[in-house]
């Protein structure tokens, strides 16, 4: 289903443990936060050490091309080093995408990520703002996206008077965290081709599911656009590190709309080392499967409703999900709220895994809340 929609400044992405500290007068530290999609292990041991070891150095400004990151980058994926541009997150990236590009007609899954909506609406001026149409994803069919739905809509809007001229993919979608297949995505990718419509691949989940990524196939599509990001599954999100991959011949626009140092040099440092740090990558995967098992089992016993995502968080469906979130963060732990999601209602919350600990006290206050729910019923 094809929906066009009006310009509306969709909800946050969670994560603001500093608004809940502050309104219910304690200390940070003491928020638990399910809603923001962190590794649970967070900061290696080795990123750590390194980020000690350069405080000394911060006198210096950081390298404004990142040259040592973009370098390990491209032998880490087998890419040319010149198609990486590195940015303060994936988030940076996709504004900076959109005030280069200045798209006219925009085409997105419903739900997914809001920022996109967000780069979109301030790319242009008031006069000149781009016209953005959703394709809402459905409840049976778990939410995932289909190609062929896609493709059609793509090859249809090629034929009227203003085609689609960009597209955003987010690969894990987020907040449903399904995985579309490498094939599928390559698929809409040709069709963008053919339409002459960009593509942007999100890929800042795709770590849990890397041999789906697409990031290899940018050199033989001139629309093909990936984005990467450190912030999740590295724990990096506090000091800003994500990347993206394009066509050669979009690099000189980017590079002349970016901002100046916009890569610090502690996030330069960090992401060199987390990409040479196998045995954390091992682990977390190993811990992330161990405990997703355990929520698995427990959203089943407690009757709850949940879409078995292929990244680490869950869309979870409740009747009531709106006031659980409520009565959570009274509790000091912040749950996403999805009614804000196009294509969601209250009825919804994204919940991400985490430490073993935090899992089983999320777990047991659940059931208290639903126990206390279904004794008032």
């Amino acid at each position: 289903m094809l929906q066009e929609i009006s310009h509306n400044q969709p909800e946050e992405h969670g994560g603001n443990i500093y608004r809940l500290a502050e309104e219910l007068h304690i200390p940070e530290r003491n928020v638990t936060d399910f809603s923001s999609l962190v590794n649970p292990l967070r900061v290696s041991k080795k990123i750590r050490a390194e980020l000690r070891k350069n405080l000394k150095y911060l006198h210096n400004y950081p390298d404004p091309d990142a040259k040592r990151v973009r370098k390990r980058l491209a032998q880490y994926h087998g890419i040319d080093m010149e198609t990486i541009l590195c940015g303060n997150g994936s988030t940076g990236l996709i504004y900076l995408i959109t005030r280069t590009l200045q798209p006219q007609r925009v085409l997105l899954p419903a739900p997914t990520f809001s920022e996109y909506e967000r780069a979109i609406s301030v790319a242009g001026n008031k006069e000149r703002r781009a016209q953005v149409e959703y394709i809402l994803l459905k409840r049976e069919q778990k939410f995932r996206i289909n190609p062929d739905e896609y493709t059609a809509v793509l090859q249809k809007g090629a034929c009227s008077s203003l085609p689609f001229d960009m597209v955003f993919l987010c690969n894990p979608n987020n907040p449903t965290g399904m995985l579309m297949k490498k094939d599928a995505v390559l698929q809409i990718a040709d069709a963008a081709r053919e339409t002459k419509s960009y593509l942007i691949v999100d890929e800042a989940y795709i770590d849990f599911c890397s041999d789906e990524s697409v990031i290899k196939n940018i050199e033989r599509n001139p629309y093909l656009i990936v984005l990467r990001s450190l912030s999740s599954f590295y724990a990096l999100s506090g000091i800003r590190i994500g990347y993206g991959v394009f066509p050669e011949h979009l690099l000189a626009g980017l590079k002349e709309q970016r901002v100046p140092w916009d890569v610090n040099s502690l996030s330069q440092r960090a992401a060199v080392i987390a990409l040479k740090d196998k045995v954390f990558r091992r682990e977390s995967l190993k811990v992330i499967a161990e405990e997703k098992r355990f929520l698995e089992k427990n959203f089943r016993k407690m009757g709850i409703e949940f879409f078995a995502p292929d990244a680490h968080f869950y869309l979870v469906k409740m009747d009531n999900a709106d006031e659980i979130c409520r009565q959570l963060r009274n509790r000091g732990v912040l749950a996403m709220n999805c009614k804000n999601f196009r294509g969601l209602d209250s009825s919804y919350m994204r919940i991400s895994v985490k430490s073993h600990k935090e899992n089983t006290m999320l777990i047991k206050m659940l059931a208290l809340i639903l126990n206390r729910k279904r004794a008032t019923a």
